[in-house]
This record gives structure tokens, C-alpha cells and sequence, in this order.
């Protein structure tokens, strides 16, 4: 059982992160790049490091998968996912746009999640059951007519895998009907999922995202009344491919996967079923 304790500590782990990430904001130190090419921080390994010592002492029995300390107790009921600044390239150009992602998992699936933006002091937090709270007052997604004009946003087109980018430019120029200037919102990382989550944006497309990227976004955008699917219109689970949707209304599924998969050069993600 998920409960509001859970809660009440996943807000004190986003707390704690964001203590050890404020002092290198905007401080000039020296970057690591890592062997998949991803920049890291001292202020990735201090915020992870918080969190983990936290769960450790009053968690000890519940399994733990971070992106820079890796993982244990994996096969435990209860998993908490963490990613301790997603959107490291923001952070490291001083953008405050960045998140610290936190996700409780049960038998797989994500049922807490916390998009927490320590710059700024903004938090969405998110638990299976409940509405979805941004800085304690719940919100909601917003309703959207048709495919052109919905806001649509993406980290950056250059994270697409070669075989992604036409089904991506096919839902641009649906939602853009040819016009640059209802092009996508680019840059934002876990950002664009809190503002969708707020009724701010419509669609959020992603490619090549990992559990601990998108676990925790899930109760967040469901619990404002949107939806989280892969790109075939499937919930996402820990063997998902990291093609990821977020919808601020869900209505708008079939027209967005019609978009997608209409790209035309027959690649399917995972598996197609007619709805």
C-alpha cells in the first residue's frame, strides 16, 4: 500500500536533493562526461547521495535504482526511482529548468511521483488515488479541440533515434498545420511534463528515455487528468523502449498516434494494435 507517509517522505527526499543541489547552481566547476556521452555534476552525485541515505535508514527494506549509483534490493515489492537532476544540460547552462525526478514503484508500477524544481521552489507531486498537487494545490490538465494548435513540446529533436525523427516531424506538422510559429517548445526536460500537468502544454514527445526518466512522471501527468503511454498508446512499464507520450487530454490519443504512425516508412515501436 501506497500511503501519505510515502508521500510525506518522498517530498522530504526532493527536499533534501534540493539542499545538495542549490549551492552548484550556477557555480563554475569542472563537468564529467560519462561513457554514454551524458554530462554529470558534483551536484547530480550530491543530490542522489541525500536521497539514498535517507531511504537507507528509513527504507531498508525497499529496493533503490538511481542514475549515478545504480541499484539494490531491484526485486524488493516496493522500488523508489530516482534521477537527481533530469535535464543536467539546463542545469550546467544555469537554466532553471531542470528537475529532480522521484518515483515509488509497487510490483512495477510507478504510484508516487515528484517532479521537484529546487531553483525555482517548484514542486508537482503526484500518488495513484489522488490529484495532483503543484505546491500543495492540485491542478489540473487542459482540454484540447484538435491536434493543430495544441501546444507540443521536446527535450531536443537531436535526441531522436534516426528511425524516430519522421513519426516526430509528422506529429509537428499536424499539431503545426505548416506554421513555424506553432512549431514545438524545445528544451525542458521533466519541466514540460509539471507544465503540462498545469494545463501549460498539450503534448510531450520523447524518445530514448529510461525508467528513471519517466517513472516518476506518470502519477504526476495521470493525476492531473492526463495520460502517459509509449508510442503505440501502451502504458509504460520497466520494459518500455523510452518512446513516451504525454497527453494534457487524453481525447486526443487516436488523433496523436494516427499523426505518429503515419510517418509512412512502416517502422512500428514495440508492438501496433488496432484500437
Amino acid at each position: 500500500m501506497t500511503t501519505r507517509d510515502d508521500l510525506a517522505l518522498a517530498n522530504r527526499l526532493a527536499d533534501a536533493a534540493g539542499a545538495a543541489i542549490r549551492p552548484f547552481f550556477r557555480a563554475r566547476y569542472d563537468l564529467e562526461i560519462k561513457a554514454d556521452k551524458s554530462p554529470v555534476t558534483e551536484a547530480d552525485r550530491a543530490a542522489e547521495a541525500a536521497i539514498r541515505a535517507i531511504l537507507e535508514k528509513e527504507r531498508p527494506n525497499d529496493g533503490i535504482i538511481g542514475e549515478e549509483y545504480g541499484s539494490v534490493r531491484t526485486d524488493a515489492e516496493r522500488v523508489w526511482i530516482l534521477d537527481p537532476i533530469d535535464g543536467t544540460r539546463s542545469f550546467i547552462a544555469g537554466r532553471p529548468i531542470f528537475g529532480t525526478l522521484i518515483a515509488l514503484t509497487q510490483a512495477g508500477w510507478p504510484t508516487i511521483g515528484i517532479i521537484d524544481q529546487p531553483i525555482a521552489q517548484e514542486r508537482w507531486a503526484g500518488m495513484s488515488g489522488q490529484p495532483t498537487t503543484f505546491n500543495g494545490k492540485p491542478v489540473r490538465t487542459r482540454a484540447c479541440k484538435a491536434l493543430e494548435g495544441a501546444g507540443i513540446a521536446t527535450t531536443s529533436p537531436h535526441l531522436f533515434a534516426e528511425g524516430d525523427v519522421a513519426h516526430y516531424m509528422a506529429l509537428v506538422g499536424a499539431v503545426s498545420g505548416g506554421s513555424p510559429r506553432q512549431g514545438p517548445v524545445y528544451g525542458g526536460d521533466c519541466y514540460n511534463y509539471g507544465l503540462l500537468a498545469s494545463g501549460f502544454l498539450d503534448i510531450v514527445i520523447e524518445s530514448g528515455l529510461q525508467s528513471y526518466d519517466f517513472a516518476a512522471l506518470v502519477p504526476v501527468v495521470e493525476g492531473a487528468g492526463g495520460l502517459m503511454c509509449d508510442w503505440n498508446g501502451e502504458p509504460l512499464t520497466a520494459d518500455s523502449e523510452g518512446h513516451v507520450l504525454a497527453l494534457g487530454d487524453p481525447a486526443r490519443l487516436e488523433d496523436v498516434l494516427e499523426a505518429i504512425h503515419g510517418a509512412g516508412d512502416g517502422h512500428d515501436h514495440g508492438h501496433h494494435h488496432d484500437h
